[in-house]
């Protein structure tokens, strides 16, 4: 995606009204209020937000549609919910809401018709496939799709699963490396190459990122977005200095 400049994604994971945030999709902790999250990170001249519901009950998501409305109100900056979407119409109360964009993951390995069915109706700059993918030498490229929150493995080879989602109608890939999730080790990097370089539409890479070099290597991979949480919600670094790192790499950045 040459030309266009990176963008920079908090990720929010939301539980019972809560930011929290685990390591390897484990081990969770209190991160804070969603809002006043997103008010800080909109400040820090971040280019979107993303909110993934990890409680993903009926009742998780009624709680998430009006949070993303109480959310919407305050904020300017794009915003991508995802998390127990199962079907148009969890899909429609979200963008009703005043969400951006919805990300399918679980249900889209499940249906993939899913995909086809939100990028149809609401057009595909609002389908987002999420991705959580483990190294699995088995598999053609190397890694694994894994669903319900890196629990339960599909048997799907991570490349060949994003070529399908964006032959279906997908806008972006968020990808997202299980093995690194909540590591502070960097950016799987081979695995967003490999996604990167199979499919067309911008892929967001995620998992792992703690150092600023992580986020140059993450470009440098093939990733359209960074997204990362902790090292946000803990102010290790801030979005405005990882965008003037990358500046002083010549990555085109929105300053």
């Amino acid at each position: 995606m040459s030309g266009l400049a990176i963008r920079i994604i908090p990720c929010l994971d939301f539980k019972d009204g809560r930011v929290v945030k685990g390591v390897k999709f484990e081990n969770l902790v209190d991160s804070g209020d969603p809002l006043e999250r997103a008010l800080v990170y909109e400040e820090q001249s971040a280019d979107e937000l993303t909110f993934l519901d990890i409680s993903a009950t009926v009742e998780g998501r009624k709680t998430m549609a009006a949070e993303v409305a109480r959310i919407r109100k305050r904020l300017s900056i794009p915003i991508t919910v995802g998390g127990g979407i199962r079907s148009i119409g969890d899909a429609a109360r979200l963008l009703e809401s005043g969400a951006d964009r919805v990300s399918v993951n679980s249900a889209a390995v499940r249906n993939p018709s899913i995909v086809d069915e939100i990028a149809g109706q609401f057009g595909v700059q609002c389908a987002v496939v999420a991705i959580d993918a483990a190294r699995n030498e088995a598999m053609p490229c190397g890694y694994e799709v894994k669903i319900a929150a890196g629990a339960v493995p599909t048997g799907l080879d991570a490349v060949a699963w994003a070529r399908e989602a964006a032959s279906r109608g997908a806008g972006e890939i968020l990808l997202t490396s299980i093995d690194r999730d909540g590591t502070s080790l960097g950016y799987e990097c081979e695995l967003t190459r490999r996604v990167a370089h199979a499919v067309r539409i911008p892929v967001v890479a995620s998992g792992g990122a703690s150092k600023l070099e992580h986020f140059l290597e993450g470009f440098q991979s093939g990733a359209s977005a960074l997204l990362a949480a902790g090292i946000f919600h803990r102010g290790e670094v801030s979005i405005i200095e990882i965008k003037k790192y990358l500046a002083s790499h010549n990555v085109e950045v929105r300053l």
